[in-house]
């Protein structure tokens, strides 16, 4: 293919692949809201709610390594279509269980499960993938649009949840969802995913390793890469010290300052809006040039707006006040986080060798997934026995620590010769 057509391909994946998340993820985002719903007013119980959500968490978390071996030994084209297909095939089987007997927490949360293995294959696969269908100078791009799909859905998924909730049973939740996986999968199957695959992947025909073995050389590289190493690393005590903020929130706006349900529906909003917002601008700027150096400083920020949430617990400000403070808050919170995440994925699909990128996008979402329910656990039984502002405080001092130190001068020196007046042994990203 020449490279005039290869470019023009790239053009159509980059495009193809945000409609099709945005698509797969507004139907997920709908059908997600609805069950919640769903299984709260069928049982009035938050513990069979908090079940569902274990549902969706821990296949994740467990098998999302094997996803990664997958992506590296098999066809990823071949994997994406049979994780879209699978969820189909899931939610309609449940659509039908539901026509037929009518539905059942057993089958909610055998479903929930289902799918959120499907949607982890497919997600870690395309996570692998990017770097094949698009082409090096537009993978900031693509991932600036996968986020505003991302951000989109969150935003809009809800509203329209919200708005059919009441009107319509399940059974159009269920129905909404199929269409939308069945859409994805179409387009999905039009992508060329050994579009940008190095000479060395195209040749590996040798026997397959096992499981057990692709999983040892995964983090045996990750552990001979520091850089890489540090972003795992990094991200991993990122999503364990924000749980504070995600059970925070609502504990500190509404416990404690009684933020009425419709105005913190606002103010959780605005994290959406602010990571679409940032997801725009990254998708039209240049390329970052030290991704990790931004990150850093992104993180800090993350930090400082951490310590902020605190403040309307002391400071005696009017209702309106508060209301205002934590929009803008979340808003700020929304725009760092794209921040962080874009130029270290960007990063990430350029440096990590394509032999072993799924498994490392499989690690980091398996320890990433793992410290979400460990970080709930922990800072919502803090939140009952400790001040609220001084669990916030604490974990802000810890992240700020953790950052300085994992990406510290010689760290981000390594990554960039050049910071240290030395000429770069490869070409600055």
């Amino acid at each position: 293919m020449s490279e005039a057509a290869k470019m023009k391909r790239a053009g159509y994946h980059l495009y193809t692949f945000t409609i099709s998340k945005l698509i797969s993820t507004f139907g997920s985002s709908v059908y997600a809201f609805g069950i919640s719903l769903y299984v709260l007013a069928l049982t009035g119980s938050a513990a069979s709610f908090a079940v569902n959500l274990i549902c969706s968490i821990l296949p994740r978390t467990i098998l999302a390594p094997f996803a990664g071996y997958a992506a590296d030994n098999y066809s990823k084209k071949k994997l994406i279509i049979l994780s879209q297909l699978g969820g189909i095939l899931t939610v309609s089987g449940l659509l039908v269980y539901s026509l037929v007997i009518g539905l059942s927490l057993p089958a909610i949360y055998a479903a929930t499960a289902l799918v959120s293995v499907f949607s982890m294959f497919n997600g870690v696969t395309f996570s692998a993938s990017i770097a094949n269908l698009i082409d090096p100078d537009r993978i900031q791009k693509a991932m600036g649009f996968n986020q505003s799909a991302v951000s989109i859905a969150a935003i809009g998924g809800p509203v329209i949840g919200g708005m059919l909730f009441g009107f319509v049973s399940m059974n159009v939740f269920l129905a909404i969802e199929i269409v939308a996986y069945a859409i994805a999968l179409v387009l999905e199957a039009t992508m060329n995913f050994r579009l940008f695959t190095t000479a060395a992947a195209k040749t590996a025909d040798e026997p397959k390793q096992s499981v057990m073995q692709g999983m040892k050389e995964g983090i045996a590289y990750l552990r001979t890469n520091r850089v890489i190493m540090v972003i795992v690393t990094t991200a991993i005590g990122l999503n364990f010290f924000f749980s504070a903020l995600m059970i925070g929130l609502p504990f500190i706006a509404v416990q404690q300052l009684k933020v009425e349900a419709t105005h913190f529906g606002i103010i959780e909003s605005m994290i959406a809006v602010g990571m679409l917002a940032a997801s725009v601008y990254f998708s039209i700027r240049k390329e970052v040039k030290f991704p990790l150096l931004f990150s850093k400083r992104a993180i800090l920020a993350m930090s400082i707006i951490l310590a902020a949430l605190a403040l309307p617990l002391v400071l005696n400000m009017s209702y309106t006040m508060n209301v205002l403070y934590f929009i803008i808050l979340m808003l700020a919170f929304g725009l760092s986080n794209v921040c962080v995440n874009t130029p270290i994925g960007v990063m990430m699909q350029k440096d990590v060798a394509e032999e072993y990128r799924g498994r490392i996008f499989g690690i980091l979402e398996s320890m990433a997934m793992a410290m979400m329910p460990l970080g709930y656990l922990l800072f919502g039984l803090l939140y009952d026995f400790v001040p609220a502002q001084y669990v916030i405080w604490g974990c802000s001092i810890c992240l700020v620590l953790l950052t300085a130190y994992m990406m510290r001068a010689s760290i981000l020196k390594e990554a960039y010769p050049e910071l240290a007046g030395t000429p770069p042994a490869k070409p600055v990203i």
